[in-house]
């Protein structure tokens, strides 16, 4: 088993990609970082996977937990919310991680009523218990 995080270039993934990293080692088992692109095109697939694993190196630093392995998996998806929480919960039933961890950001309540999220989708159609992590005020 391991522990997943949904990655996105967001501030509110270092705040997830720290809490899966301590979740990880505290369950003495792996970290996966799951990152949904629009297409794995070679090229862009290899630019994209080079600079996540960028920033989950610098994350990972900032926990300082020792000897924590780790791996990227980019996953096809699209932009849309529902294309990207179809993916996104595709590869969590493929991983079938102990614990999926995602960030959310802040919203207003007209924001919450109207709009989906990718993070909602997922915390309503996960197979896997889901850890919420929340941006700061």
């Amino acid at each position: 088993m391991s522990v997943a995080v949904a990655h996105h270039t967001r501030s509110s993934s270092d705040l997830a990609l720290a809490e899966g990293a301590r979740q990880a080692a505290y369950r003495g088992t792996d970290l996966v970082v799951i990152h949904v692109v629009d297409s794995l095109d070679n090229d862009i697939a290899e630019a994209n996977k080079a600079g996540i694993s960028d920033a989950v190196e610098g994350a990972l630093a900032a926990t300082e937990l020792p000897d924590l392995r780790w791996d990227v998996r980019l996953v096809a998806g699209g932009r849309e919310i529902s294309q990207v929480s179809e993916a996104l919960l595709g590869a969590v039933k493929e991983l079938d991680p102990a614990l999926l961890v995602i960030g959310a950001r802040r919203r207003s309540p007209m924001g919450k009523a109207f709009l989906g999220s990718v993070a909602q989708n997922v915390i309503l159609d996960a197979d896997v218990p889901v850890l919420v992590v929340k941006s700061p005020r």
